[in-house]
């Protein structure tokens, strides 16, 4: 898609910092070479071959501190694609590595060659057996899994805290855990099979009765060569009792060779090694786990003590009361964690040595829950707490609120210290396991082995199973600080085993950064017997080679990334990949971590170079212009990074003051310009459906080609007709609350399938019905919540309607003595909070006295108790809109819905329209592609209603789905209707 800047250049680096050793080089500016890209290109269809520069640049990186850059990017859609790539790579002596979410710590997302994503055509999940098994996608994410079992009573065993990004695939291939897994609810304990393309293309099904038989005259050689090793450990008592010890604690380092001891058959040892096998010996296409009761009744504490050796001395005592989870997070960790929403601020203040203990007990009943609460009780009365535990007869909660937060904050734990480092540090990410006996011990050891190295780093982890976390920074870019680092790192690795015994990886995996360590903790016997599993699945080193297996000692510390800084707001950035989730265009361009690395790339390079010419020139529309602003990325990132907010001030660098002077005057001469509009929308409406349709859209469409096409939007079919002409009187004698129509309300009407009132008449009835009227001021035409020029980043012209919105409902509302009503979740967030830093300081005074309350806020709190629903309909689904989920006014929206539909299902893939006001319009492929997901699984069955709460995000989710979404309100006011 062509780029139309009014400033050609405005997205250049104002100040590029390189050229940086780790600089992409100028020969790789044309992006994949010749003929791979070709080849590819013709075995798999183009669409499927990412092969720019900026494309091979933002799958560079994933949470780990390495950085290698692909030479193709490859997204496959089903097993053939999988099996096409391996057999192309085997004939031609390449490499391949497979990615799904990017959330792993230690660069197992990251290849040098021919990188597969396998996330965006892998989600989905079967649930099985009323919930006790379920058939899971790779790419699906732990959350999501967990959402659909939820429903049955039932969750997956495996708990990381990257839950809400990581997916299925990786949690297997890293035999990830989590906060409550321990060594008996991990992946290796609680899959029942996996389904696994082997490196020759052969596809495995272990669940299959007929996979052994099949295996061995696919690959004869391959079941020959595990039953030899089977047989040589088996054969070693010595070797065996090792392999159980070491299995006692958790353990992710190098191949589970207790494989061979717990499977009989080669398709059961091949089962057990592709956990933890990080992508290395096949691809795993589809795994079935057995699911674990959802316990409901919790009672959590979070408990300070005053140092951290007290803390681990503490872990054995909640254990053995038959605690779930002990979370541990230290000093440096709770300080960090004031930077995530709802953490005390006053944690900033805590004595360093300070150490909390995260303690959780879930039972399924209430009875149990009470015993294990009256067990814990007689435990705090012999601990040493500090502040600001109040008292020990109140330190455990049973409220879902609390306990949320108590959790939000732990599994921040990467992410919030990590955007806490130094700007400009590489951060890396540790995690072993001790015997929980020992954690105290090793907390110590540890702690003074950091600072022998100038370290001061944050821990945390799951203390009930001897498992901790650690987080150093470090300038990659400097040799010493490298050396530094690189002198810790095998100190530490030898006091873990000399010391302790221990694992050098717990849940994370090997690795790269672990790999040359492996020979350490295993020993040269076991380390051979993984160099052999290895050849004996993968002989031609196809998968994954240096990501767990390599023997050169200095392997971890190649590849490690410089971290440029860039615009303040992306700093903190640690490319965790939290937010990718929950991004709109996550699946047509870029993503907030990758727009991130993108940039950070530029500012490696040198001024003139290729490479960042080539950045630049894909960066407009895959970055700036398919944003969708809604900065439901802020709400996903633990440090609230808002590349929304960025995105929307590169928009503004994009004008010239031509521009903003143009967009100044329209909000100027907004009443004029509202007035057209509606009056545009109502001539079309006039003519014949298939006449209007073809007119406006080949007139949009030559007006996009001569303006700019991030400026003059498309005509849809599904706008909505134009809205009535004048809006319901009302009086304002006797008013609840000023009602402030948005404006987007007051020029579009409501869906053209219903009939009834329009969302203006029907808030004014419905009020009225409910005893508390509301009164629409006469002159808020030309009014509006400033969004329009917000969020294309019109600073002047989102100026001057800030002001005048504010002064206007100053004026309505008497000074705030009555509450303004806002019918469009956006416009609220606009008024209520967006609007904020382009006020004058006289009207900021103002807008602080203002109470701006959500229409469906409004109807929830105000208006339901004193209304009587007459009628419902049998089923209705819910689009809460991400406006809502910045309100927090998600649970008001359900409960209005709830009283007017006898079922209500909010889907288990929502997300955001990505109609963003009019982004849909500019962009329809934007909205397509983040509403697919949603979309299908609201058209696979019927609902009698189908409901949301601001008019745009209904217009693209008709679009999505063909089905006709209409306002709550609109159906409170028919369920109530007398």
């Amino acid at each position: 898609m062509p780029l139309l800047e009014p400033r050609p250049g405005a997205l250049r680096p104002r100040d590029v910092s390189g050229p940086a050793h780790d600089r992409l080089p100028d020969h790789r500016a044309a992006g994949t070479p010749e003929p791979l890209r070709t080849e590819l290109t013709e075995l798999l269809g183009a669409e499927k071959v990412l092969w720019k520069v900026s494309d091979l640049v933002r799958y560079a990186s994933d949470a780990s501190p390495y950085r290698f850059v692909p030479q193709v990017v490859v997204v496959a859609e089903d097993i053939d694609d999988v099996s096409a790539v391996l057999s192309y790579a085997h004939g031609r002596n390449r490499e391949v590595v497979f990615r799904a979410a990017g959330t792993s710590l230690n660069g197992q997302a990251q290849g040098e060659d021919i990188l597969v994503d396998v996330r965006r055509h892998w989600s989905g999940i079967e649930v099985l057996e009323d919930g006790r098994r379920a058939r899971i996608g790779p790419g699906t994410t732990v959350l999501r899994a967990n959402a659909a079992l939820a429903r049955h009573g039932r969750v997956l065993g495996p708990d990381p805290a990257s839950a809400l990004a990581c997916t299925l695939g990786g949690v297997v291939a890293n035999n990830a855990s989590g906060m409550t897994a321990g060594t008996t609810r991990n992946s290796y304990r609680t899959l029942s099979s996996l389904t696994l393309v082997l490196p020759g293309g052969t596809v495995v099904d272990t669940a299959d009765p007929l996979a052994d038989e099949e295996l061995a005259r696919a690959e004869p050689a391959l079941c020959r060569g595990l039953m030899e090793i089977k047989r040589e450990i088996e054969a070693d008592p010595e070797l065996v009792s090792r392999i159980r010890a070491k299995y006692e604690i958790k353990n992710t380092t190098g191949y589970r060779l207790d494989a061979y001891l717990d499977g009989t058959t080669p398709v059961e040892i091949l089962r057990g090694l592709t956990v933890g096998s990080e992508g290395t010996l096949g691809f795993i296409s589809e795994v079935v786990f057995d699911t674990l009761p959802l316990d409901r009744e919790l009672c959590s504490a979070l408990l300070f003590f005053p140092s951290l050796p007290a803390a681990a001395a503490a872990v054995p005592l909640f254990n053995e009361a038959g605690a779930l989870a002990v979370e541990l997070m230290d000093g440096n960790t709770l300080r960090a964690s004031v930077s995530v929403a709802g953490v005390p601020p006053d944690w900033a203040d805590l004595p360093k040595d300070t150490t909390a203990l995260l303690v959780e007990f879930r039972a399924p009943d209430e009875a149990g829950r009470d015993a294990y609460e009256n067990r814990a009780a007689g435990l705090l009365t012999g601990l040493d707490l500090v502040a600001p535990v109040a008292s020990v007869t109140n330190a455990f909660t049973r409220d879902a609120r609390t306990i949320n937060g108590y959790w939000k904050a732990r599994k921040a734990f990467v992410t919030a210290v990590g955007g806490a480092r130094a700007p400009g540090t590489t951060l890396i990410t540790e995690d072993f396991a001790v015997p929980p006996s020992r954690l105290a011990e090793a907390c110590e050891a540890l702690l003074a082995l950091q600072a022998r190295h100038g370290f001061d780093a944050a821990v945390a982890g799951h203390a009930a199973h001897g498992n901790l976390h650690f987080l150093l920074a470090f300038d990659a870019a400097d040799p010493a600080d490298v050396e530094r680092y690189a002198a810790f790192m095998e100190a530490f690795c030898r006091l873990t085993v000399e010391r302790f015994d221990g694992s050098l990886k717990a849940e994370h995996s090997t690795g790269r950064n672990m790999a040359p360590f492996l020979e350490l903790e295993w020993g040269p016997r076991a380390t051979e017997l993984m160099w052999r599993t290895k050849r004996v699945i993968d002989p031609d080193g196809v998968l994954a080679p240096r990501v767990l297996l390599d023997r050169d000692p200095r392997a971890h510390l190649r590849g490690l990334k410089t971290i440029p800084r860039v615009e303040a707001v992306a700093d903190p950035c640690i490319e965790c990949g939290f937010c990718e989730p929950t991004c709109p265009s996550e699946d047509l361009t870029t993503t907030p971590r990758q727009r991130i690395v993108l940039r950070r790339e530029m500012m490696r390079q040198q001024p003139g170079s290729r490479v960042l010419d080539g950045l630049l020139g894909s960066y407009g529309y895959d970055a700036v212009d398919t944003c969708a602003g809604d900065s439901t990325c802020k709400l996903a990132c633990p440090v609230g990074i808002d590349t929304g907010a960025l995105m929307k001030d590169f928009r503004h660098r994009r004008h010239g003051a031509r521009e903003e002077r143009a967009a100044a005057l329209a909000a100027e001469r907004f009443g004029a310009v509202e007035s057209a509009a509606r009056l545009a929308v109502a001539a079309a409406d006039r003519l014949p459906d298939r006449i209007a349709d073809g007119l406006l859209a080949a007139v949009t469409g030559a007006a996009r080609k001569a303006v700019n096409p991030d400026l003059v939007p498309h005509w849809l079919p599904q706008v909505p007709g134009a809205a009535a002409r004048r809006l319901p009187g009302t009086p304002r004698t006797g008013a609840a609350a000023v009602y402030y129509p948005a404006c987007v309300n007051r020029i579009f009407g409501g869906p053209g399938a219903r009939t009834g009132p329009s969302l203006p008449e029907a808030v004014v009835a419905v009020s009225r019905r409910a005893g508390r009227p509301v009164w629409i001021p006469r002159d808020v035409t030309g009014t509006c919540c400033a969004t329009i020029w917000h969020s294309k980043g019109y600073e002047a012209g989102t100026r001057v309607m800030a002001n005048r919105i504010v002064e206007s409902a100053w004026g309505w509302t008497a000074g705030g003595r009555l509450p303004l009503v806002v019918d469009a979740s956006s416009c609220t967030l606009g008024i209520a909070h967006e609007v904020v830093p382009y006020l004058t300081e006289q009207n900021l005074a103002l807008h602080r006295e203002l109470r701006i309350v959500d229409s469906v806020v409004w109807a929830a709190e105000e208006l339901l108790p004193h209304l009587e629903v007459r009628r419902t309909v049998g089923s209705a689904v819910l689009h809460p809109t991400c406006s809502m989920r910045h309100l927090g006014d998600e649970a008001q929206l359900l409960a209005v819905a709830e009283a007017c539909a006898d079922e209500v299902v909010v889907p288990d893939d929502l997300g955001c329209c990505a109609f963003a006001g009019d982004r849909g319009m500019l962009h329809p492929e934007l909205t397509a592609s983040a509403t697919a997901r949603e979309a299908a699984e609201v058209t696979a069955r019927h609902f009698d209603a189908h409901l949301s709460a601001n008019r745009m995000c209904e217009v693209g989710m008709d679009r999505a789905t063909g089905r006709s979404y209409a306002s709550v309100l609109l159906e409170l006011e028919h369920a109530t209707r007398p």
